[in-house]
């Protein structure tokens, strides 16, 4: 594994020290500053036509390095990156890789970690404790992991990462957004970990396919961009859901919704209810998706129809499939459509599409009107209407000409239940609607809303407050819910505020 440490596998070991190669890191050249492109030409030296004398040219002001546009470059995070390009390019030198496969994961991490301390050592013996162990991980984050990436995808906090070029990296957190310390090398260095992510779940990126849709190892979904579509370097966004899906009881203390309104939800999950839940971008609708899914029967045998798979059901009886982009001469792409015309002929008791889309709408409503009862699905809406508006246009926009009373008769019959989920300002996510499909009225879709939640401003912090209520509509499925053995409290919709936030 490496050649010349260690016994036994990795060869006889040989010392480490100045004679074997080490590295004088000289200090970075300095960088000359760019020419503003809008500054006047230089003025040459003219002689005087006439004896009379020329005044002499004003100097031309200074114009500070800020002004100009000059990246600020610190002499000793420079030289610090140059001694830890260093060492990893020492430790790949050192690299069996002929050997890595046969050893356990954790004793290669250990064995290469005794390793770069060595190297450490030798290349820059004045470290303090505190810089070594720093640079001891980042070589191991650059050699096993995703880089700076490792440091910001540890912290269960942070919910969102926003990766604008390698030297302006933003985090949420919280509900807040704010700039990260972490940096990447340059634009070669946050390339090779885009590559180095999508290429483990068997995607690529480049100049010909610059954009992708990835996951990673723990469920986070991740996108990247790159030039020449990205002007101003990769852009990558990576939205964490973390390796322990949010249960119940978090979301309760969190205040995404009441008792009441999670009775009500999982009473839907059990009577096998079909239900759409609409929201906006990081409204936490995958999340409460994760979060219902955990009502469904042991038994059901549940399919998972995703474009970057990143649903974490806790059932047994799972079949997950993800779609497949073209490959490079464009042939090969298997879409959500294909995957939900196969996964009828899986014998599913329920279907979920991780996100409507296309024309796959149709597929699934189709499915949930043919005995694929209790399916879900998920849909960029503002409000429970504009979801069936939007579900409608989806399907107009795959090119299926359908009589517009016909299509919401299938939207009326085949959907129950409309769930609502709302990033507010300040950062909480709640569920802001339930609202029931009951039926057709001439050519419009009725709903009543049976719980809501009613925002009343905003407090110091800049967080939004309000209250959940319940409207006082008794929800025509009761029976069925009775059915399946949910018996709920017959005072459990009398109109009223529930919990104030």
């Amino acid at each position: 594994m490496l050649r010349g440490i260690g016994k036994g596998p990795f060869g006889p070991r040989s010392p480490v020290g100045p004679g074997s190669g080490s590295v004088t890191i000289e200090p970075p050249p300095p960088i000359a500053a760019e020419p503003r492109h809008d500054a006047p030409p230089p003025v040459a030296a003219v002689p005087p036509p006439a004896p009379a004398p020329t005044p002499k040219p004003e100097p031309a002001a200074v114009v500070p390095a800020a002004r100009r546009g000059e990246v600020k470059v610190d002499p000793a995070q420079e030289q610090y990156e140059a001694l830890k390009r260093t060492i990893h390019t020492r430790l790949v030198d050192r690299l069996d890789m002929s050997r890595v496969g046969e050893m356990d994961p954790k004793n290669l991490r250990n064995e290469i970690r005794g390793v770069v301390e060595q190297l450490c050592d030798v290349e820059n013996p004045l470290l303090n404790r505190t810089e070594r162990q720093r640079l001891v991980n980042e070589v191991l984050d650059e050699t096993f992991g995703y880089g700076p990436l490792e440091l910001l995808l540890k912290d269960d906090k942070i919910g969102d990462i926003m990766i604008n070029g390698p030297k302006n990296i933003y985090i949420e957190k919280e509900g807040r957004i704010s700039k990260s310390e972490v940096t990447f090398r340059d634009n070669e260095h946050l390339l090779q970990i885009i590559d180095r992510i999508v290429s483990r779940v068997g995607r690529r990126v480049d100049e010909t396919s610059p954009m992708v849709d990835a996951r990673l190892p723990d469920g986070s979904r991740f996108n990247a961009i790159i030039p020449p579509l990205a002007l101003d370097g990769p852009v990558v966004t990576i939205r964490m859901f973390g390796s322990k899906p949010l249960s119940k009881d978090d979301l309760l203390r969190y205040k995404a919704f009441t008792p009441e309104m999670l009775a009500v939800m999982e009473g839907a999950m059990r009577a096998r209810l079909n239900v759409i839940i609409s929201g906006g971008t990081g409204s936490g609708k995958t999340t409460l998706l994760n979060t219902l899914s955990r009502f469904i029967h042991p038994e059901h045998r549940v399919i998972t129809i995703e474009d970057a798979a990143e649903l974490q059901l806790q059932q047994d009886h799972v079949v997950r499939l993800e779609t497949r982009p073209p490959n490079i001469e464009g042939r090969g792409a298997v879409t959500a459509t294909d995957l939900v015309k196969n996964a009828l002929r899986m014998r599913p008791d329920r279907i979920i599409i991780g996100e409507c889309r296309g024309a796959e709408t149709l597929d699934m409503i189709q499915a949930m009107n043919t005995g694929h009862e209790g399916s879900m699905t998920t849909v960029h809406a503002n409000t429970p209407r504009d979801a069936l508006s939007r579900l409608e246009t989806m399907i107009s926009m795959a090119g299926l000409e359908l009589p517009i009373r016909a299509l919401r008769s299938q939207f009326a019959s085949a959907v129950d239940l409309i769930i609502q989920a709302s990033r507010l300002p300040g950062g909480p996510r709640k569920v802001t609607s339930i609202s029931e499909v009951i039926g057709m009225e001439g050519d419009t879709i009725i709903m009543q809303e049976i719980f809501a939640f009613r925002q009343h401003g905003i407090d110091q912090a800049g967080r939004a407050y309000g209250d959940f209520i319940a409207t006082g509509i008794r929800p025509s499925f009761m029976d069925r819910l009775e059915q399946a053995g949910c018996h709920l409290p017959h005072d459990l919709f009398t109109q009223r505020v529930m919990l104030k936030d």
